[in-house]
């Protein structure tokens, strides 16, 4: 059962994060197709979000690639894809907003996005190696290997899974902030709010399949491990 189990859980959240990504995709075309009644850009609401929040030492530039946009706390810059960056849309004004959200979590020192840049270097390593050192270590379930190795790669999967639970509250805030925002200044209409919210809501939801994936496939190596050494 060992790697079929896997390949199941694997199986099954592949397809569904696939339905969900094709489903934000779906979303992200049909509000970029929709202009903002203000005409502004997604760089120009930035600007402004960012200034509203005080914040005046984060540059916002274009980056390459399609929904490529981030927050990059290094070097202080809300990177924006070109159709948000240019764009006068729902999707440019939500996404543009969704990234200086965490600008303001950064400048306000927002716990959960501290925990999770504190992690990033340990994440790094056990992405890399988790998953070789978990099939090394395997091999106990016929007695082939020593229980140590398979416990050490399940113990650097869940750093990478802990991360990706602490990403969602870091996401979810940060829609929140652009949403309050948006609606305050009067940046989006009433209408054109609900559809800005329908598409971070489904950006969210990427984030809460990874989630869901990672904890799922932690829970069936440690149930492996223990049934390994209750065969023992």
């Amino acid at each position: 059962m060992g790697l079929m189990g896997y390949y199941l859980i694997a199986g099954v959240m592949l397809l569904i994060g696939f339905i969900v990504s094709s489903r934000l995709k779906s979303k992200f075309n049909e509000y970029s197709k929709i202009g903002l009644q203000n005409h502004m850009s997604g760089k120009e609401i930035a600007e402004r979000m960012l200034a509203d929040n005080g914040i005046y030492d984060v540059r916002v530039i274009s980056t390459p690639g399609h929904l490529s946009d981030h927050y990059n706390p290094a070097d202080k810059t809300v990177n924006l894809s070109p159709d948000v960056y240019e764009g006068r849309s729902i999707s440019a004004a939500a996404v543009a907003a969704h990234e200086c959200g965490h600008a303001v979590q950064h400048a306000t020192a927002y716990g959960m996005l501290t925990l999770r840049s504190a992690i990033v270097p340990l994440v790094n390593i056990s992405s890399q190696l988790s998953q070789w050192i978990i099939l090394a270590g395997m091999g106990f379930l016929i007695g082939g290997a020593n229980p140590t190795i398979f416990l050490v790669g399940i113990a650097l999967f869940a750093i990478t899974t802990l991360f990706t639970l602490i990403t969602l509250p870091v996401e979810y805030d940060a829609s929140h902030r652009a949403l309050k925002w948006l609606e305050t200044n009067h940046i989006t209409t009433a209408t054109e709010h609900d559809k800005a919210a329908d598409a971070l809501k489904w950006a969210a939801r990427t984030y809460l399949v990874a989630a869901i994936s990672s904890v799922a496939t932690l829970l069936y190596y440690i149930l492996l491990f223990m049934n390994g050494r209750d065969s023992d």
